[in-house]
């Protein structure tokens, strides 16, 4: 779920003292593009948002939530928008910020 790996190498580039906030901004910038999907009923823009939260997500490690954001996007892209399961697509989001909150201090040892 998380690719602790990456990381320890953004904690790495960007600094420890910095790191904290990276991690802030990231989390921030996420649930207002999130606010964006909820409020985008007719998934007009489905497809930029899932490719910024992809982005993101692979910058923080957030392994399987950016691959569903990228499989959703492709589906957005195709014409498929209708059929992205963006809940499943959300709770993965949630499940994964709950496992990296709680597992982020021992990772980073």
């Amino acid at each position: 779920m998380i690719h602790w790996t990456r990381v320890r190498q953004l904690r790495n580039e960007v600094g420890p003292s910095e790191f904290e906030e990276v991690v802030q901004i990231f989390l921030e910038e996420v649930q207002e593009v999130i606010t964006r999907l909820h409020q985008d009923t007719r998934r007009v823009e489905l497809e930029q948002n899932l490719h910024f939260l992809k982005g993101s997500a692979l910058s923080l490690g957030f392994d399987q939530f950016s691959r569903l954001c990228q499989d959703g996007e492709r589906q957005a892209a195709a014409g498929q928008g209708a059929d992205v399961d963006l809940p499943a697509i959300l709770a993965v989001f949630e499940s994964s910020k709950t496992v990296f909150e709680a597992e982020l201090k021992q990772n980073l040892r």
